[in-house]
């Protein structure tokens, strides 16, 4: 039985492609459901599933960054890219000859990309080469959402026991998920920001901030130095803390040209 997992943050749209796979592919096993980048990056790297469709535009880790990360850790991964309507990028899809869906998703489009997902898996036919090309290309020019667009989070109020810190972004070191709120960790200690980690992805900068793990965002230029270990895990280390920060094996192929 062939396994997909599906990657789209609004709700929404995701149940409407799960109901029209179910009808367009019935045997496919959907093993997972994610909301953002980091959970579909992480369920690639533990399933290895047939098909990943990836919404290029999710908070933190976008679809285009989830498909060249992915191609490390599971090859044979067939990637279909999930969008709303933009020209510049149908016209990519369609020079590169990779698989896209327009939202909202048609049924007939889907019929067709699903015979197309099964001939090439039949055939064993990847083409890494075309994806990557695409990745590279589409990274550079996409236009950004209404929300990337607009102009990152500067300060954030944070708890320290019963005081209240105003704690400038820059100074943060990293993030680190804690239930559902964030414990902020800056050179000189902690606070608790009373936000879910997975939203303030959607508010900083995306250049300078890195999720390294499902629970962990870092200040790059808060990082001294990145080093895989034997298991293929990656270790920070940071220039005014002393602990070392884990980066998870599948966020490792995002420092690769580092």
């Amino acid at each position: 039985m062939p396994k997909c997992i599906v990657a789209e943050d609004e709700a929404l749209l995701r149940q409407a492609l799960l109901d029209a796979l179910r009808i367009a592919w019935p045997e496919l096993d959907v093993v997972a459901q994610c909301e953002d980048g980091a959970s579909a990056l992480e369920a690639i790297d533990e399933h290895r599933p047939d098909v990943a469709f990836l919404d290029i535009r999710m908070p933190g880790l976008t679809g285009l960054e989830v498909a060249s990360a992915a191609a490390e850790a599971s090859p044979d991964t067939q990637v279909v890219f999930v969008t709303a309507y933009d020209q510049y990028a149908i016209d990519a899809f369609e020079r590169g000859a990779i698989d896209y869906l327009l939202k909202p998703i048609a049924a007939d489009r889907l019929a067709a990309t699903v015979r197309r997902l099964k001939a090439r898996a039949a055939a064993g036919q990847t083409d890494a080469a075309a994806l990557a090309a695409l990745i590279g290309q589409l990274g550079v020019n996409l236009p950004r959402t209404q929300a990337q667009a607009q102009t990152p989070l500067t300060w954030i109020t944070a708890s320290a026991g019963r005081d209240t810190r105003l704690i400038l972004v820059e100074d943060v070191a990293y993030f680190r998920a804690d239930n559902k709120y964030t414990t902020v960790v800056t050179g000189d200690g902690e606070a608790l920001l009373r936000t879910p980690i997975r939203d303030l992805l959607r508010v900083l900068d995306p250049a300078v901030f890195k999720q390294i793990h499902r629970s962990t965002i870092v200040n790059m230029k808060a990082i001294a130095s990145i080093a895989r270990d034997d298991t293929g895990k990656g270790v920070v280390r940071l220039r005014q803390r002393p602990e070392a920060l884990t980066v998870s094996q599948s966020f490792m192929a995002l420092f690769r040209n580092m």
